[in-house]
């Protein structure tokens, strides 16, 4: 699948991309920026730290590292509320400077425009290697297929892949089983998805599922979460 994205402009004003391909977007035409914030953060990592207070660092693991706009929230909640973050995300085609320097993120949300370096730096950052990017943020990225990837224990799950429908691959139950094996008691995945043999599959690997009111635009997305002993 090689890179044939183009920039579009989301309802909220921010950028998302277009993947020609695929015939399909990376994010919600309704929002970008509102539905990794519903998503990923509130409903992903809000949520964990609600349940797992001062039990760090918080080990997060992303399907899809797209556009970098997750990793990008992500890194700024870390710094906000300096609380250390260890973030894994895969992903096999990575976006060109020529794409990722157009994003409009940094521009998007004027009160966290003072972290605007470090979106670049999370796309520089090399592949397959792990480092910190800021103070309370250290990332690997790796240039591989979820099929491919190796999985390190992990606290909360972003999952980012694109739909179903267009990768249905990403979705079915061996992958999903085998990011559960890795998730640690406690942990949590959020996902956009709110399909509902996805979510039979989650629950049928012992996950405790939940349907959550989607972002703007989209009725409904799914929680799941890894309860039992360490």
């Amino acid at each position: 699948m090689s890179e044939k994205v183009k920039i579009i402009t989301t309802e909220d004003g921010s950028h998302s991309l277009y993947h020609e391909g695929l015939q399909e977007t990376y994010h919600s035409f309704h929002g970008a920026y509102r539905e990794s914030l519903h998503v990923f953060m509130i409903y992903g990592l809000d949520a964990w730290l609600a349940r797992n207070p001062r039990k760090y660092p918080i080990r997060i693991f992303e399907v899809g590292f797209g556009t970098g706009l997750n990793a990008w929230l992500t890194l700024v909640w870390a710094e906000q509320n300096k609380v250390p973050v260890l973030y894994h995300s895969i992903e096999p085609f990575p976006l060109s400077k020529e794409i990722y320097s157009q994003l409009n993120y940094i521009e998007h949300d004027h009160g966290i425009w003072h972290y605007h370096k470090y979106f670049e730096a999370l796309h520089q950052s090399s592949w397959n290697e792990g480092g910190p990017i800021s103070e309370y943020f250290n990332m690997k990225k790796d240039q591989v297929t979820l099929e491919e990837a190796q999985l390190y224990p992990m606290d909360v799950v972003f999952f980012d892949a694109f739909a179903p429908s267009k990768q249905p691959e990403l979705w079915e139950k061996p992958m999903l089983a085998k990011i559960e094996k890795s998730m640690r008691s406690g942990a949590v995945f959020t996902t956009y998805c709110a399909k509902g043999q996805v979510k039979r599959d989650l629950k049928d690997l012992g996950l405790e599922v939940e349907t959550l009111p989607g972002p703007p635009g989209k009725k409904e997305m799914t929680r799941a979460w890894k309860i039992g002993l360490q």
